[in-house]
This record gives structure tokens, sequence and C-alpha cells, in this order.
């Protein structure tokens, strides 16, 4: 396990690292996910094995620190991920990056355009204010002392035993504050940075979410947009053979 400081209070943004050529992979999960858990099936396919991966975990969530004054908005969790790629010496990296994770890595290649060169989003949130069914919208609606004290355990119940196997790892503090930040957006707002950049750029929307909204827009910006047949929000476990074959069109 490798870690790095990444605020004023001594609070450690961690990962674990496979060994491999570079340039390196880094892996980024979603709200109330983990990087590991969503990502090292396929990292370990042949087609994407033999790269350095990393498998970062935000604040907040996972193996990382969860410290109480932070305020995990887009640009803080950029920042901490900013910061441990420095720790470990990457740079031009190729971000794997699921829904909110998505929206921090297209904040961190715009912040930090000398960590990354390339983007494989996989239904990243692109805007701000996403519509009620989103779960960041449920996880938001509530105020947030309400959501630590009663709220938290409600949710656990209602997203399914996938998603809370790695939300009831993640402080509900924390949980709470991503999910108002992304629903925030940046600023610019993330669509606009990701047409922007000039990067290569992927974005996998499973064909089971319904047609991107944008996504004409996007392609002319260069975006290459794929539907993922049989794959809902999380292609990674629906369609691994589609997403792991997203991933190694570069090489």
């Amino acid at each position: 396990m490798q870690q790095a400081t990444f605020d004023s209070e001594g609070s450690r943004i961690r990962w674990t690292e496979v060994p491999g050529a570079e340039p390196a992979r880094v892996y980024l999960h979603g709200l109330g996910a983990m990087s590991a858990v969503y990502h090292a099936h396929v990292a370990a396919r042949p087609e994407l094995a033999g790269r350095r991966s990393l498998f970062m975990d935000l604040p907040g969530h996972g193996i990382s620190d969860r410290p109480r004054d932070f305020g995990y908005t887009l640009e803080e969790h950029a920042d901490a991920v900013a910061a441990g790629l420095d720790e470990a010496g990457v740079t031009g990296a190729e971000l794997i990056a699921h829904s909110m994770g998505g929206s921090v890595a297209i904040v961190l290649a715009h912040r930090r355009p000398d960590l990354v060169s390339r983007l494989v989003l996989t239904e990243a949130n692109l805007d701000a204010f996403p519509a009620p069914t989103a779960g960041s919208s449920g996880i938001a609606a509530h105020e947030e002392d309400a959501f630590v004290e009663k709220e938290h355990a409600r949710v656990l119940e209602a997203v399914g035993p996938l998603w809370a196997a790695t939300m009831r790892l993640a402080d509900p503090r924390a949980l709470h504050r991503s999910a108002v930040g992304l629903r925030r957006g940046s600023e610019p707002v993330m669509r606009t940075i990701l047409t922007g950049l000039t990067v290569d750029r992927v974005y996998l929307q499973g064909a089971h979410s319904g047609e991107l909204a944008g996504r004409a827009d996007l392609e002319a910006a260069g975006v290459r947009v794929v539907t993922v047949p049989g794959a809902g929000h999380n292609v990674m476990f629906d369609n691994p053979d589609a997403f792991a074959a997203a991933v190694a069109a570069a090489d």
C-alpha cells in the first residue's frame, strides 16, 4: 500500500499498485466505491496486464483518510489525486475513471495537464445538478447532519448489496459532502472541460442507461463515445470484455 499527504492536517490518500510498464494507468472509482473492487479484475486481464496500475481511493473512501474538515469538492478530490500521483512519480497517466471518479479525472486533467495523457470515462457525471434519479441526488437531498445520523443507514438498505458493499466503508460525512460537490459540479463544468481537452478521450455509456445526452457535441469535439451492449452504469462488471477492449484501444 502506498500513501501521500493531501491536506494541511496530514491526511493521506492511499492506493495499491501493480508494477509494470509506463505510462501508468490510474483507476478511480465512483461515489461510495473503491478502485480495486471495481477495476482490479479488469486490469489483470491479458490485454491490459503488464502496465503499471494504481488503484487509488478518493478521500473519505476505502483505505484513504477521511478528514472531518475537508470539503470533498471535485476540485479537492482532484488535488488529492494529484498529490498521490506526484508522490508516486507519475506523469502522463491514463486515467480509467468511473462515475464521480470520471468527473474528478476531468477536473484533474484541467488543473494538472502534466499528469494526464488519456481519459477513459465510464458514465462520468458531466453536468451539474443531474436528474433526481441519480445516486448523488438522493444523498445530497438531505442535510448533512441528518444524513450522517439517520439517513445513511436507510440509503445503504436502498442502494442494493453491490453498491452497499463498498458504500458502507465510506465515511458518511465524506459521502454526503462528495455527493453535494458532485451535484454542484466544477467551474468550468465538467462537460465544458472535457470538450476543450486535447488528450485522447473515450466515454463509455452502458446501453441499458439510455442515450448519452449531448453525444453529438462530444463526438464533434473529438470524444470517442462507445455504447456498451448488455451493460448499465457499472460497465466493468456488466461487460468486462468491452470495457477491457476500450481501455486497451490505445495500445
